[in-house]
Formats: structure tokens, sequence, C-alpha cells
């Protein structure tokens, strides 16, 4: 990250500058998020094999944690689809689902994903968030997008969903698409007319609440169960239990590996939802201290018999547009979470499906931000390319493996416009003592036997060879009489032990053809330390250092004449 360190302290930093007249949009948010929570954890425990109440434990556990301990405003933790079928799909080689030993193991997890995490925070390891840059993390949305709607087609329509992967679950829905119910399609088409005309309206009407709300009363109304539209069905909690796993060193190494993979892409999508709705638009993401929160989640996941938990970029984008302003609205999630979990299954008899599926859809169709594909294709196709093979990778790959490859795709970017790095050269403004990049604006002027050139990116063995190439060509164009070169290096802000021994073999080549050599602007701490510590300054020797252009070519080439003017 490039902000100073954050202080670790204080806890709830989430409600830090939130004024008392924020409370009212915080319980519309956390009321809206609860109505979506409750039963995508139901369906997510079921998903891992796990009884419905253990969703609302993991859950009530995250959130909890995550008010204490973590940072980003609108970010929920919970159960999540992303983590649960990969670690479901590990354990089972080891225990069967459903039995104690299942149902042990996993807490062992919930907690060694906790400390990984937690260590992630401690080491600062949120740079992690840098490896997506804008264009990946619009796609990675987008393939998430594209998820929710994949999965809440079903329920839309009135007919059994597929699992398994892309292809797999299209045919199951192409395969009963002549079964579809026409009051459940209404009753969901409906209710996403209405939140979206909520939303042209005012963001601050909570049209999702809403229209659940209606949809409900129909429901209950109309009878209309009876006439095939489905509903969240009831569900019974067992007692809570609280403890520390019985865990043997045995049961540790096994689920050890797994427990550190499934942290990595809990910490690669904290970090993609932290960066996707900041605290602070204007700011930076403490993505390092939203690691520690969703650390203590998992491990309080696992006290009372959870998984591992996540954070959710559909649940957080819905606290963000339903105008929520802190974790309280988080808070009040988890309130009414556990309310239905102890009162029973009478405030969801009469839920329709649809209508959460709408709810889901339109957030859905928020994170698929078409106008930022709109822009990104409009000013660069080549970054545009990056969003549309990171969506495809989000959806047609397991997720943890597209998110792998989205970072991939943005690290090999990143590369690539590092070494796409060239040497330029300098020329002094007529009538000043500026030194600046050759431009056919302005009329420039250089000085007989002297060469200034630039280097406008880090040193390092990705670029030092192509930099050793063009200096050499660019020794070659001189017409003979070189007396002085000067290496104008403001932008080396790093140097590496590659880059710095090809440097040094640049200097005693100059040395060697009897041309001086100079390094000027050299304001980077760390580029200065490296010319120490690898040798370089035993062959630049300290005096040849300068502030800049203008100081050195007084000092080692004072009677240059100006030998060429250009316009």
């Amino acid at each position: 990250m490039t902000d100073a360190p954050r202080s670790p302290w204080p806890i709830f930093r989430s409600f830090q500058g939130v004024g008392f007249v924020a409370l009212r949009f915080d319980l519309v948010a956390g009321l809206t998020l609860a109505a979506i929570a409750i039963p995508e954890q139901m369906a997510t425990a079921r998903l891992g094999g796990f009884p419905p109440h253990i969703g609302f434990f993991a859950f009530v556990a995250a959130t909890l944690a995550f008010a204490v301990f973590g940072a980003n405003r609108y970010l929920s933790a919970g159960a999540d689809s992303t983590i649960t079928p990969i670690f479901a799909g590990a354990l089972t080689l080891i225990a069967a689902a459903g039995t104690p030993a299942y149902a042990e193991m996993t807490t062992v997890l919930a907690g060694l994903v906790g400390l990984f995490l937690l260590l992630a925070g401690v080491l600062r390891a949120g740079w992690i968030a840098d490896l997506l840059s804008i264009p990946v993390t619009t796609g990675f949305l987008a393939g998430v997008a594209v998820h929710i709607v994949l999965s809440q087609a079903p329920a839309l329509l009135g007919v059994p969903g597929g699992e398994g992967a892309l292809f797999a679950r299209i045919a199951a829905l192409a395969a009963h698409i002549h079964a579809t119910n026409p009051l459940t399609i209404a009753i969901g088409l409906g209710c996403l007319a209405l939140i979206s005309i909520c939303e042209r309206i005012s963001p601050r009407i909570p049209g999702a609440l809403i229209a659940l709300a209606l949809a409900t009363y129909a429901v209950w109304r109309f009878d209309l169960q009876d006439q095939g539209v489905q509903v969240v069905e009831s569900f019974r909690v067992a007692a809570l239990h609280i403890g520390l796993p019985n865990a043997s060193l045995d049961d540790l190494t096994h689920v050890v590996g797994l427990a550190a993979l499934i942290a990595i892409v809990v910490m690669v999508q904290t970090a993609a939802v932290s960066r996707s709705f900041p605290s602070d638009p204007s700011g930076t993401p403490d993505v390092d201290r939203d690691y520690v929160g969703l650390g203590c989640g998992s491990i309080a996941s696992g006290l009372i018999g959870g998984f591992p938990v996540n954070a959710s970029p559909p649940r957080t984008a819905i606290v963000a547009e339903t105008g929520g302003k802190s974790q309280l609205s988080g808070l009040v999630a988890a309130a009414v979470v556990v309310t239905v979990a102890v009162y029973g299954a009478e405030l969801l008899g009469h839920v329709p499906e649809a209508a959460l599926a709408a709810v889901l859809l339109f957030v859905a169709s928020r994170i698929f931000r078409t106008g930022e594909m709109r822009d990104i294709f409009k000013k660069t196709k080549a970054e545009f390319a990056l969003v549309a093979v990171t969506a495809l990778a989000v959806v047609m790959l397991p997720v943890q493996t597209g998110v792998a490859l989205a970072i991939l795709l943005s690290l090999m970017h990143g590369v690539y416009m590092m070494t796409r790095t060239h040497l330029i050269e300098y020329e002094r403004l007529a009538g000043t003592t500026v030194w600046w990049p050759e431009s056919q604006r302005f009329a420039g002027e250089k000085l007989k036997g002297v060469l200034v050139v630039a280097f406008q990116a880090p040193l390092s063995f990705l670029n030092a060879y192509s930099f050793a190439q063009e200096f050499r060509k660019a020794l070659a164009r001189v017409d003979g009489g070189l007396q002085l070169v000067v290496l104008e290096a403001s932008s080396v802000v790093e140097i590496d032990f590659t880059a710095a021994r090809i440097l040094r073999n640049v200097i005693k080549e100059c040395r060697e053809r009897g041309v001086d050599f100079a390094v000027v602007r050299l304001e980077s701490v760390r580029a200065q330390a490296a010319l120490e510590d690898f040798g370089v300054m035993a062959e630049l020797h300290p005096e040849r250092l300068f502030h800049s252009v203008d100081e050195a070519t007084r000092a080692l080439s004072p009677g240059a004449q100006v030998i060429e003017t250009s316009e």
C-alpha cells in the first residue's frame, strides 16, 4: 500500500465520523441486508453440507467480529458461495458430509483460515489489493454479476436449478424452461421493476425492502403458494455451543494447506470488495484492517460451530446501494437474523424466492459496471481486453482459478507496462537552465560533447537489459567528441541487484571510452541505498551525484558550446 502505516487501534473504525443522522440509513440498509442474508446464508450452509442454522451462526459471528475489528463501512462478511464449494469438496475427502467428524474439521479449518488472515493483516499484506487494477476489478465484478444472474434465474422463473459449471446450469435451465411459473415470473419482474423505479427516484428509498414486503403480502393474501409460487422454507435452530474444536495434530496437517488456499481466496475477494466499495472514495481502503476483521470473524465462526467466512460482493453492494453509513447496518442485520433464528420460521413462511432473486438481480446489474467498461473501451482497447478476459475467467472457470488468473493477468499487464519504458534524451529549454525531454512544442538546445538521458521507471531485471541496449544506441548516435553523459534519474525510485550490475557496467564502459558519467536528481532514498549496497558508487564516485542537470553540466563541462537548436 502507498499510504503511511495505520495504527491498529481504535476498534469500531467504521463508526468513526458517523453521526446520529446516519442511524436511519443504517437501519434501512440493515433490514434490507437481513432480507438478503437470511435465505442466502441458509442456502450456502446447505451447499456446504451443513444444517441451515449454521449459516446463521457464521453470518452473526462474522458480522460482529468485523464490526469491531474491520475498517470498511459497507463490507458484509459471512457464509459465502465462493469459498464454500472449495472447502466442502476438499473436506468430503477426509470425512463424510453431515458427520460429527466433518463438522469438527470444518471448525478447525475456520480457525486456521482466521489465523492466516490475521497474520496477513498484521504483516500488512494489503498490497495484494494493488494486484487488482481497475480493469481487472471491473472484470471480476462482472463475472460475479453473471454468477448471481445464473444462480437466481431458477428462482425467478420458478424452475429447478442446476449445479456445477456454467454450461451445466444453463443446460438445466433450458431443460426446465417449459415449466416456468407465470406468477413467479410476474413477482420477480415486478419486484425488479419496483426496485429500479425507487432507485431512479432516489437511492435512499428502500426499494428492495418495499418490494419484499409487498411480494410477501401478495403471497399470503392470495395464497399464491398453492399456485406454485416457491417461498423460503421454514427451519429449526439447534442450541448454540461455544468451544474450541477437539483437533489433533493430524487434523491440522490435513487442513492447513486447504486453509492457506481458502485464506488466499478470501484475501483476493476482500481486496476486490474493499476496492470496489471504499469507505472513502477519495482515500485508500485499509485492506490490512479488513483482513484482521475477516480473520476474527472466521475464528469466531469456528468457535460456535460455523465454517470459514468471506467478504460478499453482492451483500456489500446491498449495504452501499441502500444508503448504509457504517457497520451498524451489519449489526442490525445480525440482530434480525438472531430474532428469526430464535422465534422460528413463521417470519419467512410467505417470502417468495422470486422476490429475493429480484433483489440480487438488481445488485448484479449495479456491479456489472457498464459505464466503466465503456470508458475503458474508449480509452484503451488493450486494457478492455483485461476486463473481458477476467470476466470470462471468473464465469467459465472455478472461481478460485478465475481470481488467480485475474491477478496473473494484472501482474502481466504491469510487467508489460514496465518493460515498455524507453530511454529518452533531454535538451535544454532555450535561454533557461531547465532540461526537458525533446519536444516539437518548444525550442531546445544541446551542448557539444554532452549527452543527457533519462529513464522514467524503476530499474529492475524487467527493463535493465533494454536500458543498457538503448543506452549504447544513444552513445552510437552521438557524432564523436562525447565527453559527458548525464543520467537524469528522478523517476528511478528503485534499483534491484540485476539493474545495479548492468548500470555499473554501463558506467564502466563510458569510463573506458574516456567519457565522464554523472547521475542527477536521484531522489529516491531506496535507489541511493542500492547504489551503495550493490557497488555502483564504487564505479561512479560520490562527486558524480548532482541535484540537477544544469549543476552537473556546469561542474563537469563548463565551457560546452551550444551545438543544436530544435523547433
